[in-house]
């Protein structure tokens, strides 16, 4: 059997759009096996890796290849046939450039979703024709609506094993679509899928025709996505200060980073944040050579007239666009430790390339997923947990609304201990609905020593 490589799929499409999409669902829904599909199928597997997915099918007593060790790489994913890790997968078809991220179903997983979708613009969920939305599906369509992952592909799996019934497909997609409008999903797609048998993956099935959307390849393909950075408001993490003082560049003083959002031009008012000091940008190097224009996601070094005291995690925006700071932080965070978030506990928060000293104040609430109310003051969010947090910070910080940037707007939150990461942050609202709205503000400061 024969497989085009990997680097003649992308030879053929350096000019064409990138889709980043993860995959999530219930254990066993069919997640890893969907990708192995749209690997095969789509012809980007490389003839030593189907091979060698060939010959551990048949030590597992399997006459037909199974398709999810393609991305089960781990030990112990293929021991237990699960998926544990977050396994990313490059492939292209003559359309698209494709950065997948196939992610766990188990519940104690459901933290490593959060990672495989913070930079997706799409999010693929199976749900088991047989079993229907279950709790773990409502889970990861309300990490996708609080990531704000603008189009999500409902994938009803496994419809061989109701034999390909029109009314079972039907009642699952009414059901999950109506859930996932409450929790404020732009776009919802449902197509029904058998990724074990390849019906509508790549190919369209025979075996329903009362079907007449697109496969999940075709939607793929063909779904608007925009990485149109420079609409956003204009940001700049400072990385690095570039100080040569050689003979050469005696004076030169540049501030390194990568553009967050927005363009940065030559001539440019900015602020400096959370100082609040303006200047002007005199120049801007990109690669080496200067540019009167740079944007997101460029890296580049910014030039100033004034002499700032600035150093790593500064923020620089335009001066009439500049985000406002504080010390309080309100959030909607997804837990991902094992060791509890509580209130009162000492913390670091990362924010773009500042990290500062924080408490939590106050945990308002914790999502309950069957119903989205809010559980009042539940003292402490354990792993895999949703909910609100009030953090007071030591320093003032500049976080846009994470409904206005994913970049600027997200955060950790770290155990100053051993460097952890206890919990990812999205600061503002949480949902793009008022179905979730946190309680009201009573934070008590009470006590304060920073």
């Amino acid at each position: 059997m024969t497989s085009t490589s990997t680097t003649e799929q992308f030879a053929d499409v350096s000019a064409t759009t990138l889709l980043r999409f993860a995959t999530a669902g219930s254990v066993d829904d069919g997640k890893s096996t969907l990708v192995g599909r749209l690997l095969h199928d789509s012809k980007s597997v490389l003839t030593d890796q189907l091979e060698a997915v060939e010959a551990a099918s048949l030590k597992r007593g399997q006459e037909a290849p199974d398709l999810a060790l393609l991305t089960d790489g781990l030990r112990a994913e293929r021991e237990q046939g699960i998926t544990i890790d977050v396994a990313y997968r490059y492939f292209a078809t003559a359309r698209r450039r494709f950065i997948l991220a196939d992610t766990p179903g188990h519940v104690q997983y459901t933290r490593n979703m959060v990672t495989g979708a913070s930079t997706a613009e799409l999010a693929v969920v199976l749900v088991d024709a047989r079993n229907g939305v279950v709790e773990q599906t409502r889970r990861h369509a309300a990490v996708a609506a609080l990531l704000r992952v603008p189009h999500v592909v409902l994938a009803v799996n496994k419809m061989d094993l109701v034999d390909y019934a029109e009314p079972v497909f039907a009642a699952i997609a009414e059901e999950f679509t109506t859930y996932a409008s409450e929790l404020g999903v732009p776009e919802i797609t449902a197509i029904p899928i058998s990724a074990l048998a390849g019906d509508n993956v790549v190919e369209p099935s025979a075996n329903m025709d009362w079907y007449g959307g697109p496969t999940v390849l075709e939607h793929l393909e063909t779904v608007p996505v925009s990485h149109d950075l420079t609409a956003c408001h204009a940001r700049f993490p400072v990385q690095y200060v570039i100080r040569p003082q050689t003979a050469e560049h005696p004076d030169y003083r540049g501030y390194a980073g990568q553009i967050a959002a927005g363009a940065f031009r030559v001539g440019e008012r900015i602020t400096v944040l959370p100082s609040g000091r303006t200047s002007t940008i005199t120049a801007i190097d990109a690669l080496g050579e200067s540019v009167d224009i740079a944007w997101a996601p460029q890296s580049v070094t910014i030039r100033l007239a004034d002499d700032i005291d600035i150093s790593r995690g500064d923020l620089l925006a335009p001066s009439g666009d500049a985000p406002a700071t504080s010390q309080d932080v309100e959030a909607t965070v997804c837990h991902v430790a094992d060791q509890p978030l509580t209130v009162g506990q000492r913390v670091l928060l990362k924010h773009t390339t500042r990290t500062v000293k924080a408490i939590v104040k106050e945990i308002p609430s914790r999502l309950t997923l069957d119903d989205l109310s809010q559980h009042p003051e539940p003292g402490q969010l354990v792993a895999n947990d949703i909910g609100r947090v009030k953090v007071r910070t030591a320093e003032p910080l500049a976080l846009d609304a994470y409904a206005d940037s994913r970049r600027t707007g997200s955060f950790l939150l770290i155990d100053p201990a051993d460097g952890t990461t206890l919990a990812a942050g999205m600061a503002g609202e949480a949902f793009a609905t008022a179905k979730a709205v946190a309680a009201a503000d009573t934070a008590d400061d009470e006590g304060w020593d920073f």
